[in-house]
């Protein structure tokens, strides 16, 4: 079940793939199915990991960088070069837990803007790997947080949109530049 995709994960001068920022259309599209998972989806999958290890993220889906296909990489041990990441094409959702916790979150397409967002604790969910095989994975705390906040991108959600305090996000936003009209409430 680990990627067999490996990069090393460390800051590159140059990010092999550009990031998109709340403002930015492309992050509002929906992301489409992967039909085939081949030698291009693994090359973006190596790319998309090299880019969120410099940008010192744990996860980033394809639409942060412009692609308009299903598929996210996760890391929650990025010190570890032992612990291998995860990359989730066309993932589902199948169940989650009744139990939510209220954590800050943060997002490489918004810099700089931490806030609260309620999520269940534990989810399960289906994904095709790497190599086109199909999987399940059930996924609590933070690995379960950061994969509902990626498939979000799939969809053209950003975790602002689920945010309840409006008058912290606002002046968060603000503070760092972003429009507060970018946001969508969902």
């Amino acid at each position: 079940m680990t990627a067999q995709i490996l990069v090393e994960k460390k800051k590159l001068g140059k990010p092999p793939l550009g990031l998109h920022y709340l403002g930015d259309r492309v992050l509002r599209q929906p992301a489409k199915r992967i039909a085939k998972v081949d030698d291009d989806i693994r090359k973006l999958a190596r790319q998309m990991l090299q880019t969120m290890y410099s940008e010192e993220g744990i996860g980033l889906a394809a639409p942060q960088v412009g692609v308009h296909k299903q598929i996210l990489v996760v890391d929650c041990d990025t010190e570890n070069a032992a612990t291998p990441p995860l990359v989730l094409i066309n993932p589902v959702i199948l169940s989650s837990s009744q139990e939510v916790s209220v954590v800050q979150e943060g997002c490489l397409s918004i810099p700089q803007v931490f806030l609260d967002v309620t999520r269940p604790e534990m989810i399960e969910v289906s994904y095709k790997d790497e190599q086109g095989k199909p999987r399940k994975l059930v996924a609590k705390d933070l690995l379960a947080r950061v994969i509902q906040h990626e498939i979000d991108h799939l969809n053209g959600v950003l975790f602002v949109d689920r945010v309840d305090n409006v008058l912290a996000m606002n002046q968060e936003l603000v503070k760092q530049g972003f429009a507060i009209d970018a946001v969508k409430p969902v």
